[in-house]
């Protein structure tokens, strides 16, 4: 029996790769020679072998994988003559592969991502076997593949195909077909299918399982069903098969998705209520949403209520905190975050060093974001573009450029990538410290680099030109970023419009404020202070008062606009007219009078004139009445400078 036994688990095993199968007539076990042989019927593979009858010392391991299967996937390169191949390999050593060996050879191939064209072929090759059809499974395993793939939504045709057969095919829904084809529905969004297979385990009697549930959940969620995933929710709540945490966290997920901050947070409330603790996945999804929305607060008090809970923070929680805080501008509580993290053993990574140094730079604490990049690079952190990019950009902001130049020999000779953002500090801070051929020859250094020249380097050239007096090259540099599809920002227009009023162009910068208007730019304080302040300065006060007026009607109000008016025409000793325009506020009602006094006093005192800011201060001039026979009539500003 031993003999028998052994005789036919060996059948089972295929022969060695470089060994030649001998012709049945030369049989060894053959004691005549004969010219004809009837070939035996192929043998029937499965993709396991239970070996529990000869391999005694290992009774939880019976089933080892069939190792005709390593053979077979060999096979699947992918090359033209692989049909040929696995039909001259099956001929060869008289077998035939199972449905079940069909399906799990699909699940076995490596490289998913790149393998959805060679699942469909050996899918289709499969067919070719005499007596053979595909069953559920095959189906089922193919989908999975192809879904898998990197690239399905070039595989749509193949995946409707298939899908089309299947359903032809009536096959009789089983539990697991259906969780795996409800997960791979769900993972890509596809609705209709997902709701096929739903009504599929209805008509064949199967309950769904949390399991099944909760992927059909995901699917909804997936594809921004929310409503509809709300549905299903409640029916789990009113049913057998009760809600679990992945179910919560789909449904945080989902309002997640669709904005609906409060009900993310009404369900980890709910989950609390039920006994079901929230779990670092649910904190952290919501965490996410609020980063995104910009709710810093949101995110610090999710920070807190897991800390305080004992949940284990993640290492990306922690970047999104301090991201946000970063972002803000709040970098020491930024900080006090990070060193929370390394305290309770977490170790910090790129993202979040780059963005405290981001905002120690930008803060101008340079000499902070600089201890910051050495203690990064101790720990082992190796800096990246926006790591150097950040450092360069405040040490540009501080007039440190002869350092920032440094790093940028540095990254050249090191292989640093130099990416825009380091290019346009660069150009800005040498062009505000007055090396303007230098940040020129940076600017012509990124096209020929192949680096984008977007706007903000545009900018800092733009700026460092009009600055050091060469308005003309500036503006041809303004006319290049039309011709070449950069968009020209309100800071492009507020610099140029500043330094043509400078150099008494005022008529080109009254064009450029209405090409900034016909383009839909919209003015901001600064763009209005250099016009104004241009106006005010070459005697066109009610000119600027005017396009004020015309500002109003688009929604643009400028609040500090009088206020900037009043000022500089107090420093340029224009007293009078300073007076007629904070008369001509009054009038029109457009601030309180006592708010104009303290505008008008504080302005002559910083322009020197201490002596007519304390006249006004003691006077009823803006506030109060003189009468006039029977009419009583507020005590203009110009009486100031008329008496």
């Amino acid at each position: 029996m031993r003999r028998i036994r052994f005789q036919l688990l060996k059948r089972s095993y295929p022969p060695c790769i470089n060994a030649t199968p001998l012709p049945i007539h030369h049989h060894p076990l053959s004691t005549t020679t004969t010219t004809t042989t009837t070939f035996p019927r192929p043998e029937l593979i499965e993709p396991f072998c239970d070996t529990s009858d000869v391999v005694v010392s290992s009774p939880h391991h019976h089933l080892q994988p069939s190792p005709w299967l390593s053979q077979i996937l060999s096979l699947l390169d992918g090359s033209p003559s692989m049909e040929s191949n696995l039909h001259s390999f099956c001929r060869q050593f008289l077998i035939t592969l199972s449905p079940s060996f069909v399906s799990h050879t699909l699940l076995s191939l490596p490289n998913p991502n790149n393998n959805s064209l060679t699942a469909t072929r050996f899918f289709r090759w499969a067919l070719s076997q005499p007596n053979y059809s595909h069953t559920l499974d095959c189906y089922v395993s193919l989908i999975h593949v192809i879904i898998s793939s990197g690239e399905f939504n070039l595989n749509l045709t193949t995946f409707h195909t298939v899908f089309a057969e299947l359903k032809r095919r009536r096959f009789a829904m089983t539990l697991t077909a259906a969780n795996s084809l409800i997960r791979s529905f769900g993972s890509v969004g596809l609705v209709e299918e997902l709701l096929w297979v739903w009504r599929e385990m209805k008509e064949n009697g199967i309950e769904p399982s949390l399991y099944s549930f909760n992927f059909l959940l995901n699917g909804l969620v997936n594809s921004s069903m929310v409503e509809s995933a709300e549905r299903v929710f409640e029916v789990m709540k009113d049913g057998k098969v009760k809600p679990d945490v992945v179910s919560y966290n789909t449904m945080i997920k989902g309002y997640c998705k669709v904005g609906k901050m409060r009900k993310a947070l009404e369900e980890v409330r709910e989950m609390e209520k039920l006994g079901l603790e929230p779990d670092k996945i649910s904190y952290l999804t919501v965490m996410q949403a609020c980063y995104s929305e910009g709710d810093v607060g949101c995110c610090l008090r999710i920070y807190h209520e897991m800390v305080e809970k004992g949940l284990e923070v993640p290492s990306h929680g922690y970047s999104l905190v301090i991201g946000g805080l970063c972002r803000q501008g709040k970098v020491v509580e930024g900080f006090a975050v990070f060193e929370d993290m390394v305290r309770n053993g977490g170790r910090a990574n790129k993202v979040v060093y780059t963005a405290l140094i981001d905002s120690y730079a930008k803060g101008g604490n340079v000499d902070g974001a600089m201890r910051l990049f050495e203690r990064m690079k101790v720990d082992g952190i190796e800096p990246d573009e926006v790591t150097y990019g950040a450092i360069v950009n405040g040490l540009c902001k501080s007039g440190r450029v002869e350092e920032a130049m440094g790093y940028l020999e540095f990254c050249r000779v090191n292989g640093v990538t130099i990416n825009a953002v380091f290019y346009s500090s660069l150009i800005d801070g040498l062009g505000k410290a007055g090396r303007v051929e230098e940040a020129e020859r940076l600017f012509d250094e990124m096209a020929e680099k192949g680096c984008p020249q977007d706007s903000f380097c545009y900018n800092a050239l733009i700026d460092g030109l009009a600055k050091r007096g060469r308005i003309d090259e500036a503006m041809a540099l303004f006319k290049r970023m039309e011709s070449e599809g950069c968009e020209q920002t309100i800071y492009t227009y507020t610099t140029l419009i500043s330094e043509l009023f400078k150099e008494h162009r005022n008529e080109e910068a009254l064009k450029l404020w209405d090409m900034m208007i016909d383009k839909g730019i919209t003015p901001n304080v600064a763009s209005f202070r250099a016009l104004s302040i241009g106006l005010c300065l070459s005697g066109k006060v009610a000119r600027a008062c005017k396009i004020l007026d015309e500002l109003a009607p688009m929604g643009i109000v400028i609040e500090t606009a009088y206020e900037d008016m009043i000022n500089v025409l107090c420093k340029a000793g224009r007293v009078k007219e300073a007076c007629k325009l904070a008369d001509g506020i009054v009038d029109r009602g457009r601030e309180i009078p006592g708010k104009i006094r303290t505008l008008m006093i504080n302005a002559l005192r910083k322009a020197g004139n201490a002596d007519l800011a304390i006249k006004l201060m003691h006077s009823k001039i803006g506030i109060g009445y003189d009468r006039m026979r029977s009419v009583k009539k507020r005590v203009k500003f110009q009486t100031l400078v008329e008496t």
